[in-house]
Order: structure tokens, then C-alpha cells, then sequence
């Protein structure tokens, strides 16, 4: 009964069901609004706190990637490495390449890789953990999920978008292989090659954004309307990840003085900077389809002003709630 009357409530006339539905005052309100929770609510910081779990992380989710690139060579693991870096700062993409160089260099014939396999996913998975608060923090509302909820979504989540981030990587690489055959074969040399090298870039966007819509959708203790293959907030994400990545890549290499400054640990202080940017533009679209929600629940009557606005999944246990 409850589900039939929330779907009732959801077909209500007047009421938008898609971002396309809402007027233009009302997106100019979203937009306002974004830009004021994104100071509100201290999204430098939740940034700042995502980047020191993405290095915590990172070397963790490494080798669980070459654990699923190890059907391929090394050879190919660099150019699929270099495919999902390719935006990011030389400096960047230096670290990375020598990290799963070292990761490779280990090698995964110990007894115990399945073991050591697994305590990386769970150390990868704290990144997850750590957006998984800094979501609700945006949308308002309460950690309501218990913890046999909540480990098993981190874990989840984690291995869903490793795998799909791999799959995605690898299928970019061998497809590319698959354009230089199809352009001998057809006799038009290296014209099939080039370009497939050029729509691969929003192809991987696309990837991208799908695995952010995920993010967007799992994360928070939100009762979303309905899974969406790509949200609004995923694409803005995307695109400002793609700005800010290229533009500081600019910065880094042509104005900046990281070196003169940092001297040997100037490679790692843009690392940092650029995940933290990064992180940045994660989160801002995570604002985007928060204030797409309020601004839902506005049309169906919540005051603007109503903070928590979205409906949790789980409640909040009663010790837990603000007083």
C-alpha cells in the first residue's frame, strides 16, 4: 500500500518526474541553490577528507586492477593505465605507472594473493566509505542503514565499479586493436585507427558518468525515485572533471613551480591537488541532483527551507537522533 500510493504521489500532475520536466526558473533555482550548499556545506572539506582516503586507497584498488588486467601483458596494462590517466597532470600519470609497475613487480603467485586480494579490496573500499558520508552530509539527512547495510553496500560498490572501470579499460584497448585490424582489412590504413581514437573519449565518458550515477544513486540514505542510467549531476561531474583536470595539467606543467617549491615531493603535491579537484567536481554533482531533489519535493509542496527533504531508506536508530 505504501509503495502504490508514494507511485501515486510520484504521478501526481504539476509534480516533475524528470529533469526535463522542470521549468526554467526552476532549474535557475537548482543552480542557485547548488552553488550555495556547495559552500554551506564545506564541500572543500569533504573533498579535502576524500583525497585522504583516495591515497589511502589507491595502491590497494591497484592491485585489485592488475588482478583482473592480468590476462593482459604489462605492456598493456601501461597503455590501459595511461587511457584512464591521460587528463590527469604528467606528474600524475608518472606515479601511477611506477605504482602498478610495482604492484606487477610483486607478482600474485604467493599462497596468500587471495588473502592479500581481498584486505586490498576492503582498504580500497574506504574511499567508498568515506563518500558514502560525505553524500548524506550534502542531502541533510542522517545515517539511518545499519552496519550489516552498510559493509556489504561499501564492499559492493567497490568491486561494481573496479570491475566496471577494468571492463571498460579493457574493452577501450582490445577494440582499438580491433580498429587497426578492420583498417588493414578494409584497405583504409590507419583512417579506421584514428578514428576510433577519437569517439573512444565519449565512450569513456559515458563510462564514466554511468559509474558516477551509481555513486549518486547507492551512496547516500536517500530513497531515490528510480534508477537512471545517467543523472544530470553524473554529466556535470564528468565534464568539470574533465575541465579542471585539463586545466590544472596546464597549470602544472606551463605556470606552475611545484618543483622550485617542493623539490623531489612536487610529483606528489600535484597528485594530491588533482585528486582533490577531482574530488571537487564529484561532489558537485552530487549537489546538483540533491538540489534537483529538493527542488522536486518543493513542487510537491515541502518548504524550501525543510532540511532533511528527501525520504531516508533507513531511519535513524532513536539514540542516533539529533537533539
Amino acid at each position: 500500500m505504501a509503495q502504490r500510493a508514494r507511485r501515486e504521489e510520484e504521478a501526481r500532475p504539476g509534480v516533475p518526474e524528470r529533469p526535463a520536466d522542470f521549468p526554467r526558473r526552476a532549474w535557475w533555482s537548482v543552480l542557485k541553490r547548488t552553488f550555495i550548499e556547495f559552500k554551506d556545506d564545506n564541500v572543500q572539506d569533504l573533498a579535502a577528507a576524500l583525497t585522504y582516503y583516495a591515497v589511502l586507497s589507491i595502491f590497494p584498488a591497484m592491485i585489485v586492477l592488475v588482478s583482473l588486467f592480468g590476462l593482459l601483458g604489462r605492456d598493456d596494462t601501461a597503455v590501459i593505465v595511461g587511457n584512464l590517466a591521460v587528463l590527469a597532470p604528467a606528474e600524475v600519470r608518472d606515479l601511477l605507472q611506477q605504482g602498478v609497475a610495482g604492484v606487477q613487480r610483486v607478482g600474485s603467485a604467493s599462497v596468500f594473493a587471495l588473502v592479500g586480494l581481498a584486505v586490498a579490496l576492503w582498504s580500497a573500499s574506504g574511499y567508498i566509505a568515506a563518500f558514502i558520508r560525505a553524500c548524506n552530509a550534502i542531502y541533510d539527512i542522517e545515517e539511518g542503514r545499519p552496519f550489516w547495510k552498510t559493509t556489504p553496500l561499501r564492499i559492493g560498490l567497490t568491486v561494481l565499479v573496479t570491475v566496471l572501470l577494468a571492463v571498460g579499460a579493457i574493452a577501450v584497448t582490445l577494440t582499438g586493436r580491433l580498429a587497426d585490424l578492420a583498417g588493414r582489412a578494409l584497405g583504409l590504413g590507419d583512417v579506421v585507427v584514428t578514428t576510433w581514437n577519437i569517439a573512444k573519449w565519449p565512450v569513456l565518458a559515458l563510462i564514466a558518468a554511468g559509474l558516477i550515477m551509481v555513486l549518486y544513486w547507492a551512496a547516500p540514505n536517500v530513497r531515490q525515485p528510480g534508477v537512471r542510467w545517467i543523472s544530470p549531476g553524473g554529466l556535470v561531474a564528468v565534464v568539470l572533471w574533465v575541465i579542471v583536470s585539463a586545466g590544472f595539467a596546464l597549470y602544472a606543467s606551463h605556470f606552475g613551480s611545484y618543483n622550485k617549491t617542493y623539490g623531489t615531493l612536487a610529483a606528489v603535491v600535484v597528485f594530491l591537488i588533482w585528486l582533490w579537484l577531482s574530488n571537487m567536481a564529484l561532489l558537485f554533482g552530487a549537489e546538483l541532483d540533491a538540489e534537483l531533489m529538493r527542488e522536486r519535493a518543493i513542487a510537491e509542496g515541502s518548504p524550501v527551507g525543510r532540511e532533511p527533504y528527501a525520504e531516508p531508506r533507513d531511519e535513524p536508530e532513536p539514540d542516533n537522533l539529533p537533539e
